[in-house]
């Protein structure tokens, strides 16, 4: 990359390549990126000091790329708007727009539930009321459920709930509905992630925060078990000083599934890491694993996860923010 990169975007509205009539207008174009259900938001200002920009509706499609002149663009997907603001003066045109594939149907409430069946069964009548590719992991797809409701909830907020009792992440990219343990780090198609190796000289700034790593050792659920008529307990981790779940669960899966999950957010949330790059990386997205060289040894010897990207384009500048951490396998 030259001294002096440019920076480059494609967008497209409906269609139709906007890039060329929108580039000298452009004030600032900011792409966040997030891990699981909550969608991906695109927000773009622009001017109209000639009153030439038409406004468009909501639920345009937007399609952007984002990269640098010399070494091209990445694609980025597809975007929807839902809020449009006109202001002045100067007169600017504020568009927000969010990930195409995080339909109205997903957000509406519903009720049923699910008896003697299987994580993966549960993920795939979902993925087909919303005409989407179940994409599901194979250790979670096996996964036994006696039974469960889903009442007055989302299917969105649901598979955010059966994420969490299962530490997954439950995402909707380009037609697929993905549901893979944290920290697996594939693409939508299931291909693994390159790793992210990030050196100091990379970096404008960088911000590491270590929580108490002795705080808890460990996580305690309880079940009731019916046969015996009596409480027991599972525990992930160890007991030394573990976390008790305030909740008493019906199963010993249950139990399990949830003591495990909780330990492995603790282990996560460990440390954490801001770090914002000098030069735009587009080819970066929450979930892949990181590397960092050239700060601390703490800092270096940690192996990070991506949990959130933000790509801004201003001027004649493109940067990337991103926020790790910890795998909690170390």
């Amino acid at each position: 990359m030259p001294a002096h990169p440019i920076p480059a975007f494609r967008v497209a509205l409906n269609g139709r390549d906007l890039t060329a009539r929108i580039a000298p207008r452009l004030l600032d174009l900011t792409l966040t990126e997030q891990r699981g259900d909550e969608a991906d938001q695109l927000d773009i200002r622009i001017h109209d000091h000639d009153g030439r920009m038409a406004i468009p509706n909501r639920g345009a499609r937007i399609t952007l790329s984002l990269g640098w002149r010399d070494t091209g663009v990445v694609d980025k997907g597809e975007f929807r708007v839902d809020e449009v603001e006109h202001a002045g003066s100067p007169d600017i045109i504020t568009l927000r727009a969010r990930s195409a594939d995080f339909s109205a149907a997903l957000r509406t409430r519903r009720e049923r539930s699910f008896d003697a069946t299987t994580l993966g069964a549960i993920v795939q009548i979902i993925a087909g009321d919303h005409g989407l590719d179940p994409r599901i992991g194979p250790a979670l797809a096996s996964i036994a459920i006696a039974h469960i409701d889903q009442t007055n909830e989302s299917d969105g907020a649901f598979l955010r709930r059966l994420g969490d009792t299962h530490d997954a992440v439950a995402t909707v990219k380009r037609g697929r509905l993905l549901f893979s343990p944290i920290g697996a780090g594939t693409t939508a198609t299931g291909i693994a992630l390159p790793r992210v190796v990030i050196d100091r000289t990379d970096g404008d700034q960088h911000r590491y925060h270590l929580a108490d790593r002795d705080t808890y050792t460990g996580v305690r659920a309880f079940w009731h078990d019916k046969d015996g008529a009596e409480r027991k307990s599972v525990l992930a981790g160890k007991s030394d000083n573990a976390k008790q779940l305030k909740e008493t669960f019906a199963t010993e899966a249950d139990a399990i599934a949830e003591a495990k999950a909780e330990w492995g957010r603790i282990q996560r949330g460990k440390a954490t890491l801001n770090y914002t790059l000098a030069l735009g990386r587009p080819d970066i997205y929450p979930e892949q694993r990181a590397a960092v060289r050239g700060i601390k040894h703490a800092i270096d010897d940690t192996e990070w996860l991506i949990v959130k990207v933000t790509h801004t384009l201003a001027g004649r500048g493109f940067g990337t923010a991103i926020e790790l951490e910890t795998t909690g396998t170390g």
